[in-house]
């Protein structure tokens, strides 16, 4: 098949698929017209892509991900490089998560000392918001 229908049937652009090659991770003969020949592996590995992607990896994450289905192995996530790759992509979101409960903390005791000081806080000249809506808290 042709560039333009790997990437209908894969749900991307032949532009993603030409930035791809670019980086190593999709490689396809060229037929004698100089057409790139791609083939139904090919469509899975852009799905494997595609699907890791949306669950926040980054393209080059992606790679050893794309080399264990080239390799021969039923599913990307098969192969050891693959499983350090969730494996640090989850301590990066846990430390992620981590920071943002440190600020969301510092954030509700601000608001509590605030409140704690005043109740009802005072309606500054030209704010964004109308005095009947902090009489309604």
């Amino acid at each position: 098949m042709r560039i333009g229908e790997l990437a209908r049937r894969a749900g991307t652009t032949t532009r993603a698929l030409r930035f791809y090659e670019s980086q190593g991770l999709l490689t396809a003969p060229r037929a004698a017209n100089g057409y790139r020949e791609y083939g139904e592996e090919h469509v899975r590995l852009v799905g494997e892509i595609l699907t890791l992607q949306a669950v926040g990896l980054s393209l080059d994450d992606t790679r050893p991900f794309v080399d264990c289905l080239r390799a021969g192995h039923e599913t990307g996530d098969s192969c050891a490089d693959s499983i350090e790759v969730y494996e640090r992509k989850i301590a990066e979101v846990d430390a992620l998560l981590a920071q943002l409960g440190e600020v969301r903390s510092g954030l509700v005791a601000k608001l509590a000392s605030a409140l704690a000081r005043h109740p009802l806080p005072c309606v500054v000249p030209g704010s964004a918001q109308p005095p009947d809506e902090l009489e309604s808290r």
